[in-house]
């Protein structure tokens, strides 16, 4: 493991995980080793991770003084740690007691912050504590669970004399969404990651200044994306509310079902805003109180283009597509609910995408944009278009659904085996759709005043090609024109795509 020394001669050392751009990860515990926490859901698979052991745990040397265990005395490792790797700014992540080391490095050097990320996050720094009484309260959440009522009698035990490694044990089940076989598995591993000497001292008499922390961090002109659980009892999503309010620019998101440890109750879940809150090319927008990621391009005085995906894709489908069209453009590609970075919401259908994607153009003030749509969007796209006619300038429906009912139907799908990129329940609710669609969906096509052009993909597509020229003679004026390229046009001949773009107008 690389290692480096800090400021008073300690030896820390560090672990990576990923590849890609750093974010340096702090642990808490307070004072656990860093390794548990793993990849963090996979957070390894968008950035290099660099776990600090903190003084005293993991591979890192004790220091020869033990009071500088104590948090404010920390903040100069995480300085030492960026020097070392040589770094202007940095993206800093703080778990549990480790927010407050991150905030205290953010107050006391607010310009080598890039960004920061805290993860249900203590902040005694900024004078948000959690009292024992309001702990015990919280924890009611959990009363309905087989497990509670023996959980809660061994609350009752804990004194000052209990050691540490039974403490550990008899608050395990509250930290945790769902107290299963992988939550018992990370929890049982803490006692032998702490170092008990260090844990007394790391929020020691003298530590926190919560008024001058909180006038510091004034400077601090980085964005904040602050993590809570729902079902965290210290923090709860209230606690965490009130620290988000201490920075001048502080997004707070509340994972359902999550407890203290999110990335073990639900990798995916805790992964996708913290990797669209990390990635300088995708940002966020909330439409209905569902979290959409989207992508943008292009000069912010260029007229604007939305790309919308098909079913199981996302915005990276548009890469090529959104690069060329950047160049005169404003390019917004949206990552549909269920899908890529956006939030899985469990409520899906074309009319539910359709809601979405007008609340998403009015969000963003794009009334009148040209909408660029691939299959399922197109078909969200299609009926915005009706039902709103004036939110959209220009239409262009690759490979829509016709909304003819299907003939034969489409049979039950069975889902796939291992991870997927999006939220399998989307395909058995917009199948049910397909194959008996509204009939108003076809009835109202005239509605659209937009003009609009409908690419085909030629016989070589799944689709049904008459289906798609019925379509188009029935939206007043549109222009059907056929790319013999099967259902993905735009990635399998994208020069060929961006051509019949131009040609309408693009």
């Amino acid at each position: 493991m690389p290692k480096f020394t800090t400021y008073d001669g300690t030896e820390l050392s560090y672990r990576i995980h990923g590849e890609g751009e750093p974010l340096l990860c702090l642990a808490g515990g307070p004072m656990r080793d860093a390794g548990y926490l793993g990849d963090l859901g996979g957070l390894a698979a968008h950035r290099a991770l660099v776990l600090l052991d903190a003084r005293g745990t993991g591979a890192s040397a004790q220091p020869a003084d033990p009071a500088t265990y104590r948090c404010d005395r920390q903040v100069g490792d995480v300085e030492a740690l960026r020097a070392h790797l040589g770094l202007d700014r940095i993206d800093l992540l703080g778990h549990s007691a480790a927010g407050n080391l991150a905030i205290l490095y953010a107050a006391a050097y607010p310009e080598r912050i890039r960004s920061l990320v805290l993860v249900t996050s203590a902040s005694r720094a900024l004078g948000v504590d959690t009292t024992d009484e309001e702990w015990d309260e919280a924890v009611e959440i959990f009363a309905d669970r087989p497990w509670y009522p023996e959980a809660r009698a061994a609350l009752a035990t804990i004194g000052p004399a209990t050691p540490l490694p039974r403490v550990l044990e008899i608050v395990a089940p509250f930290a945790y969404g769902r107290w299963d076989e992988a939550a018992q598995e990370h929890a049982a591993a803490a006692a032998g990651q702490m170092r008990e000497e260090a844990v007394h001292a790391y929020h020691g008499e003298g530590a926190y200044d919560p008024e001058t922390t909180r006038r510091a961090l004034a400077a601090l002109t980085a964005p904040v994306l602050i993590l809570a659980g729902e079902y965290d009892a210290g923090p709860t999503p209230a606690k965490a509310a009130e620290a988000a309010a201490c920075f001048p620019s502080a997004e707070l998101v509340v994972l359902p079902g999550a407890g203290h440890f999110p990335w073990v109750d639900d990798a995916d879940a805790f992964l996708r805003p913290v990797a669209a809150f990390l990635d300088p090319e995708v940002r966020t927008v909330t439409v209905d109180g569902v979290r959409l990621a989207y992508r943008v391009r292009g000069s912010q005085d260029a007229p604007p283009v939305v790309l919308v995906h098909g079913r199981g894709e996302n915005s990276a489908t548009w890469t090529r597509v959104a690069a060329e069209l950047a160049a005169d453009h404003r390019v917004y590609a949206v990552d549909l609910r269920g899908h890529g970075l956006s939030d899985r919401p469990g409520r899906y259908g074309f009319d539910v995408f359709r809601d979405e994607l007008g609340g998403l153009l009015k969000a963003l003030g794009l009334t009148g944009a040209t909408v660029v749509a691939h299959s399922m969007g197109a078909g969200a796209a299609c009926l915005l278009a009706q039902r709103e006619p004036g939110l959209i300038g220009r239409l262009v429906l690759e490979e829509p659904p016709g909304f003819s009912p299907l003939d034969p139907p489409r049979p039950p799908a069975e889902r796939p085996e291992g991870p997927l990129d999006f939220d399998w329940e989307i395909v058995p609710a917009t199948d049910a759709q397909l194959n008996a669609p509204d009939p108003a969906w076809r009835a109202e096509l005239p509605a659209i005043t937009a003009p609009t052009l409908v690419l085909a993909g030629g016989p070589s597509s799944h689709l049904p090609q008459d289906h798609l020229a019925r379509l188009a003679a029935r939206i007043p004026g549109a222009r059907l024109a056929t790319i013999d390229a099967g259902h993905l046009v735009h990635t399998d001949r994208p020069e060929e795509f961006l051509a019949a773009l131009r040609d309408f107008g693009l």
